[in-house]
């Protein structure tokens, strides 16, 4: 597996696979055709069917400013390797094409083209755990006397402490920020932010409500920020960015859990989230939400896990419960938003996660299913759901919306 930098990445919302991607595929290929007079780029699948509600159009063009691009959506033709296609030609004078790229966005920022994934500049490239299934990690971690984050510690390099203490900065400044906005977000649905309502109304609560309205809080300020185009840590993609924050933010302020203890939960995580990355997928378009927030809230679950002392066995089971609780998980967002349903789904994964953790605590550690084996699972529901419910916006709650931007 690859270093789990790339599990988190500061960048803007509202979607990494439908902005943050396309984005970065833009840029790249602007770099490496300069003399281009103007460009064309034709999107495909998923990214056609919700882009205008995820502002990928917007995303491209930045990416290939100044020069004047044509958009074409394609919709009804989905490319075989992954939903999230888009072709890049470079036009001269006359408008014929000079160069081009088919280029697919996989997911949490990250792209992909025939000759396999596109370095995204993180260090160290390439593969730097041995290990790709959480059996093979436990069994080594096991045979070693070693934790999760002491296992991350000994693969990674020196600098992922540093990484990883920037990215936990920018989640609670992101937090931060989020509490204290109050506007309608854009797009047309004409919602309005909550979270600094809900962090008020907190405060009149008993303790034993407190804590989990003030979660509720703390997930919807991110995600919000996310919906509105804000500057947001993917955990392990924007869409799914405000559940790990939450439950770390709140894990600080409510129970005096250090940052260097949260910096190693956070590396316990995105082990986690790197082994469903490398085994299954958590692109929305290619699994559904299932990919996205049930990542999310594997995340979650198993860096509380481990701040509340689980032990490996204890916190593979918190991991194995949140992804199987949220099999099936659709990506029917309405009007192609990451709005509706997706911010209140990130203040669910963020109750549940905890609530999971408590699960786990109680248990012995020993049970069935195993985590490998429901990031399988993940994988082949993933395959057997329509893909009117994976990211277009075409069926589920999004289903005959007269609103929707992209109909």
């Amino acid at each position: 597996m690859e270093t789990i930098k790339k599990i988190y990445k500061i960048g803007y919302g509202p979607s990494s696979s439908h902005t943050m991607g396309p984005n970065r595929a833009a840029e790249i290929f602007a770099s490496r055709t300069k003399g281009a007079s103007r460009y064309k780029v034709t999107l495909y699948g998923s990214l056609a069917a919700t882009g205008k509600g995820h502002h990928t159009d917007l995303a491209i063009s930045r990416g290939l400013s100044p020069k004047d691009v044509e958009i074409v959506w394609k919709p009804d033709i989905v490319m075989p390797f992954h939903p999230n296609g888009m072709l890049f030609e470079s036009l001269d004078e006359q408008g014929a094409t000079v160069d081009k790229w088919l280029v697919y966005s996989i997911g949490g920022g990250y792209l992909a083209d025939e000759e396999g994934e596109v370095p995204m500049g993180i260090t160290p490239e390439g593969e730097v755990y041995k290990h790709n299934t959480m059996k093979d990690i436990m069994e080594y971690i096991d045979r070693e006397g070693l934790s999760f984050w002491e296992y991350v510690e000994r693969c990674e390099d020196g600098s992922v402490w540093f990484y990883l203490e920037e990215m936990w900065n920018q989640m609670q400044e992101t937090i931060e920020e989020g509490l204290q906005d109050d506007r309608v977000i854009a797009g047309g649905l004409h919602l309005r932010s909550k979270a600094h309502q809900y962090f008020i109304r907190a405060s009149a609560f008993k303790p034993s409500l407190q804590s989990r309205a003030l979660v509720i809080a703390y997930a919807l300020a991110t995600s919000e920020q996310n919906a509105c185009g804000g500057r947001i840590v993917t955990a392990p993609t924007c869409g799914s960015s405000g559940v790990l924050p939450a439950v770390l933010y709140h894990l600080k302020k409510n129970h005096g859990f250090s940052d260097r203890e949260i910096l190693r939960a956070m590396a316990t995580a995105a082990l986690f989230a790197n082994v469903i990355k490398t085994n299954a997928s958590i692109s929305g378009a290619e699994v559904g939400c299932q990919g996205e927030v049930g990542s999310a809230c594997v995340m979650a679950a198993v860096a509380s896990n481990q701040l509340f002392g689980g032990s490996p066995k204890q916190i593979e089971y918190a991991a194995e419960m949140a992804m199987e609780h949220n099999l099936g998980l659709t990506c029917d967002p309405l009007c192609g938003l990451v709005q509706i349903p997706c911010i209140e789904r990130n203040a669910m994964a963020a109750l549940r996660a905890l609530d999971i953790n408590i699960y786990a605590m109680m248990s012995d550690g020993r049970h069935i299913i195993t985590f490998d084996k429901v990031v399988r699972t993940m994988k082949l529901t993933g395959k057997d759901i329509p893909s009117l419910y994976k990211e277009t916006s075409l069926g589920g709650l999004a289903l005959d919306d007269t609103s929707n931007p992209n109909s």
